[in-house]
């Protein structure tokens, strides 16, 4: 990973995961065991979901722009259709709160995604690269 895909996933961990071990003692407290069951679940779902996305296109970002778009597509399908089972395996289940599991996983979520556009937003690199050859041109 880049040092700037590292800053940038720093920024979006840390909240997430402060938000997370707020929900959980807070769902522990009125939900009791299975509330925070179903918050920790939440968060290393999120967590663990987000970290390999950032971590999968930021290898593709060092192959082209084309590999990267693709597997942030793939990254995002592929993340739905695993949710999806997760949901429905888990429907009926007793185990944990599904409810706080759910609410959990949206707001870490949420909270994943201002920290990742807040630390996109400071990095300083730049759009375009200067000095590049365009073909037929010659220099930019």
């Amino acid at each position: 990973m880049q040092p700037n895909d590292v800053r940038v996933l720093k920024g979006a961990a840390v909240p997430t995961l402060a938000v997370g071990l707020v929900i959980t003692i807070i769902a522990g407290a009125m939900a009791g065991v299975k509330g925070a069951l179903g918050a920790g679940i939440g968060v290393v779902l999120v967590a663990a979901f987000f970290t390999v996305g950032l971590a999968v296109v930021s290898w593709a970002g060092r192959i082209s722009p084309v590999a990267m778009m693709v597997a942030a597509i793939l990254g995002y399908a592929i993340k739905v259709i695993v949710v999806m089972a997760i949901l429905s395996a888990f429907a009926e289940t007793t185990a944990f709160n599904s409810r706080v599991f759910a609410l959990t996983a949206i707001a870490c979520t949420l909270t994943w995604t201002v920290g990742e556009m807040y630390g996109f937003l400071r990095l300083k690199k730049l759009y375009v690269e200067p000095d590049v050859e365009i073909p037929g041109r010659g220099r930019g």
